[in-house]
């Protein structure tokens, strides 16, 4: 009972969960997604396979590796180019296809790192390949409500913050109900999900790196995190920057030799912690993508069969090209105002970030700096930049839901940032709320509200 006690407000807060992102979903909750690419690669590991056999009977963006016998007899796999008449083989060779005697078939494989084909492992043993990848995601999405209220009061416990209960519980809604995580919390589709999980981890990874507190969870949720999403790799900068403020601040490597020799002995021993679960987890990263495609960083990607493949081709998946594009997606997009019905459009690339999340506008203007504060911003910096130069955009969103990999770091810098949450403050918040609950509500089936290009709604896809 005294923990029941203890708890009840983020009890309390999970429920909220469920219920904001469960009425929503409604009866989808018992079905499988349109694509469950990770109940897919779940079922293969029960059955001990990496590869998805036989091939998805449902699903987009799935990576396809082709093996073809060449006319010299040898027997190699990789991909044919869209943009040329050539076989690029796993180990980079281009091969002209007309070196090839024939083809032995495509193999399947989900293309997404890993981890959150690990949540669906329950599922799959109850119904195989129609294992429930909704209600999953659902239970991770309602987990982020009291986790990140549980951020929120150790920042306050730390110095960091300010805020009071309630402060923090407006910050907690925010983030739940007031931001991209909203749409894509209620979709159970393979994208979303992983957006999903890795906020969660990022939450976990933000906990246990204040003040440098928990080296080895901060390690752990950041190596998992990185094989939810690759770019929250770069979440590191946290925990380091903490883990130097405690042992003395960085100024002391501008010391003289004994007092930097005495910063680096406090400062080793948290980042070995640290370091000790994110070596690990990447080795293990590294071998499952050698035993799929033959090298250590490629998790398919580069094996999609999309309608952006002949640009990839041309430069790659990332590239100084997409930069314009990404920039203006995260930042500029406005809804389109038609003269008639529907009374708003939205682009297939969704929406800014300030747009759909108003609040996000005082972080520009933060009334205190906390020793926190820097080393946010650079957490969010390091990780937003590999997505500016990655060849999509996030199509088809609402919102810019590759911002969900940072997301959490600006709520926490909302909680730093000592703006009172004043009436003006809180209508933003409230705004954002509004917003999101269109944007969760329209996406799931109202196509009328977004404008693709001629595209199919629901179709196109995005990776």
């Amino acid at each position: 009972m005294r923990w029941l006690h203890a708890y009840r407000i983020h009890l309390a807060l999970f429920v909220v969960g469920l219920i904001g992102y469960g009425a929503l979903i409604g009866d989808r909750l018992w079905k499988q997604s349109s694509d469950p690419h990770f109940v897919y690669q779940a079922d293969a590991w029960l059955r001990g396979q990496l590869a998805i056999t036989p091939p998805p009977t449902k699903g987009d963006d799935w990576a396809k590796v082709e093996t073809v016998v060449l006319r010299d007899g040898r027997q190699v796999r990789g991909r044919r180019l869209q943009t040329r008449p050539v076989f690029r083989t796993l180990d980079g060779q281009a091969v002209p296809v007309a070196d090839i005697a024939s083809s032995r078939g495509v193999t399947h494989y989900v293309s997404f790192p890993p981890l959150p084909a690990a949540i669906m492992i329950p599922g799959a043993l109850a119904g195989g390949r129609r294992g429930n990848d909704v209600l999953p995601t659902l239970l991770c999405a309602a987990l982020i409500l009291p986790l990140a209220f549980a951020t929120l009061r150790r920042l306050a416990a730390a110095g960091q913050s300010a805020r009071t209960v309630g402060d923090d519980l407006w910050l907690t809604l925010t983030l739940a109900f007031g931001t991209v995580l909203y749409f894509s919390a209620v979709q159970g589709r393979v994208w979303f999900t992983a957006h999903v999980v890795g906020v969660l981890l990022a939450l976990g990874y933000a906990w246990a790196s204040i003040e440098a507190r928990r080296p080895l969870l901060a390690g752990l949720c950041l190596g998992l995190a990185a094989i939810t999403r690759t770019p929250m790799a770069f979440m590191f900068p946290l925990f380091v920057l903490e883990a130097a403020r405690v042992a003395g601040g960085l100024g002391a490597l501008r010391a003289p030799a004994a007092e930097r020799a005495a910063f680096l002995r406090r400062v080793a021993p948290p980042l070995l912690r640290f370091a000790a679960p994110v070596v690990i987890i990447a080795v293990a990263a590294a071998a499952y993508n050698l035993a799929r495609f033959g090298e250590a960083t490629e998790f398919g990607h580069s094996y999609l069969h999309v309608r952006q493949q002949a640009q990839i081709e041309a430069h790659g998946l990332f590239s100084y090209q997409y930069l314009a594009r990404n920039l203006a997606v995260a930042f500029t997009l406005l809804p389109e105002l038609p003269d008639k019905g529907p009374f708003v459009q939205i682009s297939g690339h969704g929406l800014a970030l300030w747009v759909t999340t108003p609040a996000f506008l005082l972080l520009l203007w933060p009334r205190t700096r906390p020793p926190l504060h820097r080393a946010l911003w650079l957490t969010v910096a390091l990780v937003a930049i590999p997505t500016f130069f990655y060849q999509n955009s996030g199509w088809v969103q609402f919102g810019y839901r590759f911002s969900l990999d940072y997301t959490p770091f600006l709520v926490l810098l909302l909680a730093v940032g000592g703006r009172r949450l004043g009436p003006v403050t809180r209508g933003l918040l409230v705004l954002g709320i509004v917003i999101n609950l269109f944007g969760a509500w329209s996406f799931l089936g109202h196509p009328e509200y977004y404008r693709l290009g001629g595209a199919a709604y629901g179709t196109v896809v995005a990776h």
